[in-house]
């Protein structure tokens, strides 16, 4: 789902999720009664804050509450990568009108549960999205335009493959209103290209990168995975002095991470290939941050480097915390349903598989297979993982926004182990807020579990003095939709 495509350089939970290349985005509750566990013993149990304390400004909650990100997902690929265990689906007979149907009209209905008044950005991923009909991607764009306002300047970004075929119709896909391609090049040596199981050859991925390049100025990715059976240093260095010779807009890199069930799993299992040893990928890593430094590019997050402000706006808002919507097979999405009644914030999924996921949208307007409301410790968790990825990290502006009266110092700050932290140089926690350092950013992986244990000792001890938190959004006055058969789960305050 929405994001570069492959493996952070850091997985969270073992599962993506939080990952760029599958990133869940995130939302705060937007308008919330806080409770004296938040006021503070100020006697204050509604509003934003304890008295005195100045509440987040109205030109906030109403972006936040009226904006959103789209992610689409296309599940199709024509063969299975060895390393990839993505919702996608290899398919010979794909029915090009019933997707482009069911996409739309998923579209239609999530924009109306949620009442956005203006999408701020596009992803299409999947899946092999280049394989999707141009006029597919032109029906959704022209739904989102047609139900919600569209900024003249909005980022819609789309992967694809490096292959002859796919760089052929790139044009096509400019006119249908991509403005910003991502390009699965992954490696740029075809014996490495052939174990992964790609279907493009070096040749190819260099062709399709100058082709997109040239229709997509400034604004072309390219995703590589380091840490493939086989490789050094070296050769790694050599092939990211090759790549940025070529691209001088944005890079993604994504550690090789080993999904049980995949053929590669199996093959390194068996040992009939051998992956490098952590010391060395870490060594890759930190290689990589320095030549694309040396480069002109900046680090803007744990995988991401951008050039001349080539950042992707879309990604952005997952690791600031805003809301989207998830449309297609296996989509995640994280926003407020107000259109559906409900006043807090809610993770969805949707149905897997795109069969019964196009019968469940001809019959209820959407697939969501299962809906859950989040707790407030929920969103902050979620806040503290997906902020440090950034460079910049978390400001006191950001976290207060999100949790008025209960401070980052307090929430990390008074900890033993984060103090060491701190001393050690990996954290910065200063007037700005809370960061990684160079060296921290690379070590997030291992500094999030004590953050998260902290941030949960901490959020226990603030509700405990008082009563639990209530999320609250004003209720939206319209009919009640449809119902349909996924599952639910209800926000509980306690972890």
């Amino acid at each position: 789902m929405g994001g570069e495509k492959g493996q952070s350089v850091i997985a969270v939970n073992g599962t993506g999720m939080l990952s760029p290349g599958t990133a869940t985005a995130l939302l705060q509750p937007l308008r919330r009664f806080v409770s004296p566990a938040l006021a503070r013993g100020s006697g204050q149990t509604s509003g934003w804050g304890p008295a005195g304390e100045q509440a987040p400004d109205q030109r906030y909650l109403d972006q936040a509450l009226h904006q959103a990100a789209l992610y689409v997902h296309w599940p199709y690929c024509e063969r299975r990568c060895t390393y990839c265990n993505f919702n996608k689906y290899i398919s010979t007979s794909v029915n090009h009108d019933a997707m482009r149907d069911g996409l739309v009209r998923e579209t239609e209905t999530l924009l109306g549960y949620s009442q956005v008044k203006e999408i701020t950005s596009v992803f299409i991923g999947g899946g092999t999205p280049s394989l999707a009909r141009p006029s597919t991607i032109a029906s959704i764009l022209e739904t989102v335009a047609r139900v919600t306002h569209v900024p003249h300047n909005m980022e819609v970004s789309m992967e694809a493959n490096p292959t002859s075929a796919a760089a052929s119709r790139l044009a096509e896909f400019k006119a249908a209103g991509v403005t910003r391609l991502s390009l699965g090049i992954q490696a740029l040596c075809d014996r490495d290209l052939r174990i992964l199981g790609r279907d493009h050859t070096a040749r190819e991925a260099l062709w399709s990168l100058e082709e997109a390049s040239r229709l997509f100025p400034g604004h072309t990715s390219v995703d590589l995975i380091f840490g493939r059976p086989g490789q050094n240093v070296a050769s790694w260095e050599d092939e990211l002095e090759q790549l940025i010779a070529l691209c001088d807009h944005h890079v993604s890199l994504y550690q090789l991470t080993l999904e049980r069930g995949t053929a590669l799993y199996k093959q390194v299992q068996e040992k009939a290939l051998s992956v490098p040893e952590q010391e060395t990928m870490a060594w890759m890593y930190q290689a990589a941050r320095s030549i694309l430094g040396k480069a002109g590019f900046l680090q803007y997050e744990v995988s991401n480097f951008a050039k001349n402000g080539a950042v992707c706006m879309h990604n952005l808002g997952y690791w600031r915390g805003r809301q989207y919507l998830g449309v297609g097979p296996g989509a995640h999405g994280r926003f407020v349903p107000l259109g559906e009644g409900e006043t807090q914030r809610e993770a969805r999924i949707q149905t897997l598989e795109p069969n019964d996921w196009l019968r469940e949208v001809r019959r209820f307007g959407h697939g969501t297979r299962k809906r859950v409301q989040q707790s407030e410790l929920d969103i902050l968790e979620e806040l503290l993982v997906m902020g440090l990825r950034m460079n910049e990290g978390l400001t006191h502006q950001f976290w207060l926004q999100r949790s008025p009266g209960f401070d980052l110092q307090e929430a990390l700050g008074d900890a033993a182990e984060v103090k060491q932290y701190l001393e050690d140089e990996l954290l910065v926690l200063d007037d700005r807020g809370l960061r990684c350092s160079w060296e921290g950013l690379a070590l997030l992986d291992t500094l999030l579990p004590t953050l998260l244990h902290q941030l949960q000792l901490s959020y226990q001890k603030s509700v405990n003095r008082s009563l639990p938190l209530t999320c609250f959004v004003p209720p939206a006055p319209g009919p009640t939709p449809t119902s349909h058969p996924y599952e639910r789960k209800t926000c509980n305050r306690e972890k």
